[in-house]
């Protein structure tokens, strides 16, 4: 951008940002004991979208980024005679701190090592076609995980390519969980409460999730290949639950520098 000469305003240098927008299919195995005892199995669509963006924080060694995941599924046990349908949303926000980082993206190689706390939320349905009573189950859940990420960036055919594996790991949090034999006629329309909220933590309900993206440049745009793995699960109120999924994305990657003006 160029200014006029008799302006007295400056540019400052701007922060990138990177929006990444991705799509999987891939198989999920489904368990929730207050639905039934039987393990589900089938196919399970995702979305998600990131954003990356620095901050000046700590000289500019923190970033922060937001992450956006959603998922249906369609799942059958395994005799083909009862099946559920899943769905659920979540929104995590970290702030990563760069332990390691070594060269520069005009570098033929650059590597980063991050880490630093995430919050976040879930919420969503499962509803088992098969019950009569109670066919639903109410997904809830808030967390504060740790997070890590190794980030390599390596030019090829004279393109930089960009790979990243992160891992995110709840450390304690809380989730809505009905007790045993209790319904839910009993919770919202009578008001009985028995312990539906649960404390979780990695003795009750380890979780983690895993992501493995490569950055691949075209002529118009970045695209960006990964494998997600997402391990829930938990032991509360006599209940047992756990979400097993794997799929491979696909998607675009945008990187975006808004450059401030001040005087």
């Amino acid at each position: 951008m160029q200014l006029p000469a008799n302006d007295v305003k400056v540019a400052q240098q701007g922060r990138p940002t990177v929006h990444a927008t991705l799509i999987g299919i891939g198989g999920v195995h489904l368990l929730d004991t207050y639905l039934s005892p039987l393990e589900y199995h089938g196919p399970q669509l995702q979305f998600m979208h990131e954003t990356l963006r620095r901050t000046r924080m700590a000289d500019g060694r923190i970033s922060v980024q937001t992450l956006w995941h959603c998922n249906l599924a369609y799942a059958k046990s395994l005799a083909e005679n009862g099946r559920t349908l899943g769905g659920d949303i979540s929104f995590d926000a970290a702030w990563h701190y760069r332990l390691v980082d070594t060269g520069t993206e005009n570098t033929k190689s650059h590597f980063r090592l991050l880490l630093g706390p995430q919050i976040g939320a879930t919420g969503g349905a499962l509803y088992n076609m098969r019950n009569g009573n109670n066919p639903v189950q109410a997904l809830a859940s808030v967390r504060l995980s740790a997070s890590a990420a190794a980030i390599y960036g390596f030019r090829l055919w004279r393109q930089p390519f960009t790979a990243r594996y992160q891992l995110d790991l709840p450390l304690i949090g809380a989730k809505f969980s009905p007790n045993y034999g209790q319904s839910y006629y009993e919770i919202f329309s009578l008001g009985y409460y028995d312990h539906n909220v649960c404390v979780t933590h990695p003795f009750n309900a380890f979780s983690s999730r895993h992501q493995v993206t490569l950055d691949v440049p075209l002529p118009l745009t970045t695209l960006r290949f990964g494998y997600l793995c997402d391990l829930r699960q938990s032991h509360v109120n006599e209940l047992k639950y756990h979400s097993y999924s794997h799929a491979f994305m696909v998607g675009i990657v945008r990187y975006l520098t808004i450059h401030k003006v001040k005087k």
